[in-house]
């Protein structure tokens, strides 16, 4: 393969990751659950990765789709990691509402971001030495721990979806009835 077209391929890789950003937005959105969402979208990655090891040099088409696939679900969460939960522990009630804390906060997981910027393409220097699936390897590890260090987080959404009673349910109907009588009642008394 040419530079050129390594070059244009590597393109595709943040063209899946902005379809990706996009879709775990849209999912964070509807779920109300951004760790969660962020969480999966990099469990994802790991089939990802390991499908595009194994079969994207079978053919131009399988590599790009491929690519793509991984570029949504590595970067897809990103967006998320670095606003969405910067701004949900930047406005944690122990800080009461401190907004310096709220930089404070985005400006640690963006710099942490930034380091592993930094270190990511020197390890994979140093590992793609010893082979690609060493860089595979690598890259299916951190996300795994990425996915770990939301885990936190992520059970805290799932028990907070569970304690609250589901929308629709026999609760929220003898509530509705309720005021529909009280509303009734105070119609008649006037």
């Amino acid at each position: 393969m040419s530079v050129k077209s390594a070059g244009n391929l590597s393109t595709l890789f943040d063209l899946g990751g902005i379809i990706g950003g996009v879709l775990a937005g849209y999912i964070s959105d509807k779920l109300k659950a951004r760790a969660t969402t962020a969480a999966s979208f990099l469990y994802a990655s790991i089939p990802a990765m390991i499908l595009y090891r194994r079969y994207g040099s079978m053919s131009q088409f399988m590599n790009i789709v491929l690519m793509m696939i991984a570029g949504l679900f590595v970067n897809g969460p990103y967006a998320l990691i670095t606003t969405a939960v910067s701004a949900d522990l930047g406005t944690h009630s122990s800080l009461r509402g401190d907004s310096r804390a709220l930089a404070t906060v985005t400006a640690i997981i963006d710099g942490t971001g930034s380091i592993g910027a930094a270190l990511g393409p020197l390890l994979t220097g140093f590992l793609s030495s010893k082979g690609w699936d060493a860089v595979f390897m690598m890259l299916i590890v951190g996300a795994f721990a990425a996915g770990l260090l939301l885990a936190h987080l992520v059970v805290n959404e799932i028990k907070e979806k569970f304690s609250k009673p589901m929308s629709g349910g026999v609760e929220e109907k003898n509530d509705a009835a309720g005021s529909a009588d009280e509303a009734h009642f105070s119609e008649q008394g006037q």
